[in-house]
């Protein structure tokens, strides 16, 4: 059994149920659990000093694309919205292999890891003909020697331009290969007990790059295996007007048609459903992860998250992938939702401090899990630190619950703890090393934006 002390530390957001903030206490860990919150000092085989500490539980990422990461800040779609955009990337992404995906993931996952976030859900969806087999296996590998939380899902798209899609015939796979690799990674991989670092879900990618067959034995498959699914959807106009011409039917009446409601799914972004939608979605406990930076770059629009709390839609935050944020940095997310959401919502908009839990609490929830997103006893040992002593947080200290709302944190946190194991400190990754990673990723970017 291992064991590990944070003593004195000034302030403890626990995003419990009763919202304690606790002050100049203890967390006492055992293995991957939190075993004891208080005053008293007990014996441990390392002890971290929190004195002058803000300690949150783990940011929780509901939303992401890592393979992105090794397109980001590409001059030619700085100004596109997401139909050309994707049409663009479509010919880069073209050249993915398995030491991109493996490189990328460590690179998002790793700068996830110091911005607080503990667990990180990937939605991989593109599947080039060759040497593509793999690229979960690449991810799960990549997630284990960071130490973070990972959740996979087999993203697909099964309709090519030829079919009516976005995406080229190239980039597109059967259903039935579709499906049979979807059950070999939930074998391989699912792991549906209490403090699991590994879990799968099923996630075609979107209406527009995806057939009905698809989505509905996708829908079937899931439920039959225990696993949730996820995919994209209400993100863009262009996004309606495609359901409609194509379907005759809004995104979310045709997801309804393929039985994809309910507590087992959420959606990527949701920027365009309807008030009476929002309450569709309440009623089925339908999750929506909320990706406000991605949304504002690529000119989407702004998500009804004020709507969507009120009637008690599960909500969880999102970075979505690097190409259109540009960064894996869930602090700066959680900021930039506050503030969209006062531009346009005034003081209808959640508290920095509901931003935080949607950020915590709330991606726990649409991801299915009841073990972590708050600082319990019993609960996993996930959470960051942020040593308060410094000149940019002078001031901020007057309410720490909504800290990172309305103030924001904008480096690298002091430490990350993922299932009771450090794996950043000082504000650096403790399992790799950042600079020869960093060197080989940027090779690789190189000879894929250059192919």
């Amino acid at each position: 059994m291992s064991t590990l002390l944070i003593k004195n530390i000034d302030t403890i957001v626990t995003c419990d149920p009763e919202d304690r903030v606790l002050k100049n206490q203890n967390i006492f860990i055992q293995d991957e659990k939190i075993s004891y919150i208080g005053n008293d000092i007990l014996e441990a085989d390392e002890v971290i000093d929190g004195s002058g500490c803000f300690v949150y539980p783990g940011l929780i990422n509901t939303h992401h694309h890592l393979y992105q990461t090794f397109t980001r800040n590409l001059p030619q779609v700085q100004s596109m919205e997401l139909f050309d955009w994707l049409v663009t990337l479509y010919e880069i992404w073209r050249g993915l292999n398995p030491d991109i995906i493996y490189f990328s993931s460590l690179v998002g996952m790793g700068e996830l890891l110091k911005y607080g976030c503990t667990t990180c859900f990937d939605h991989h969806y593109v599947f080039p003909k060759i040497n593509s087999d793999n690229f979960i296996d690449m991810q799960f590998e990549a997630a284990e020697n960071l130490g973070v939380r990972f959740y996979a899902s087999r993203g697909s798209m099964s309709r090519g331009r030829s079919d009516g899609g976005l995406p080229p015939d190239d980039l597109v796979q059967p259903v039935d290969k579709i499906l049979e690799d979807s059950i070999r990674l939930v074998e391989k991989y699912h792991d549906p007990g209490r403090y699991s670092m590994k879990q799968v879900a099923i996630a075609p990618c979107s209406p527009f790059s995806v057939t009905t067959d698809l989505l509905e034995e996708s829908a079937k498959l899931a439920r039959k295996l225990g696993v949730r699914l996820h995919t994209h959807l209400a993100e863009t106009k262009d996004e309606e007007v495609y359901c409609l011409e194509k379907l005759n039917m809004r995104p979310l009446e045709y997801m309804e048609s393929v039985g994809w409601l309910g507590e087992d799914v959420w959606y990527a972004h949701g920027v365009h459903f309807t008030d009476e939608e929002v309450k569709k979605l309440a009623r089925t406990k339908t999750g929506v992860a909320h990706c406000p930076v991605s949304n504002e770059k690529l000119a989407s629009g702004v998500a009804k998250i004020p709507l969507m709390l009120e009637e008690g839609v599960p909500v969880g935050l999102a970075v979505d992938g690097s190409a259109s944020n540009d960064c894996s940095n869930l602090l700066a997310e959680l900021r930039a939702s506050y503030l969209i959401h006062r531009l346009v919502s005034s003081s209808k908009a959640p508290t920095g401090y509901d931003i935080l839990k949607v950020a915590t609490l709330g991606g726990a929830k649409i991801l299915g899990r009841d073990d972590i997103g708050s600082l319990e006893v019993n609960k996993a040992a996930d959470l960051f630190m942020i040593n308060t002593k410094r000149i940019e947080l002078a001031g901020a200290h007057l309410d720490p619950k909504s800290m990172l709302g309305t103030v924001g944190f904008n480096r690298p946190v002091d430490y990350t703890i993922v299932n009771g194991k450090i794996v950043v400190k000082n504000g650096e990754l403790c399992n790799i090393d950042e600079y020869v990673v960093t060197e080989q990723a940027n090779k690789l970017v190189k000879k894929l934006v250059n192919a």
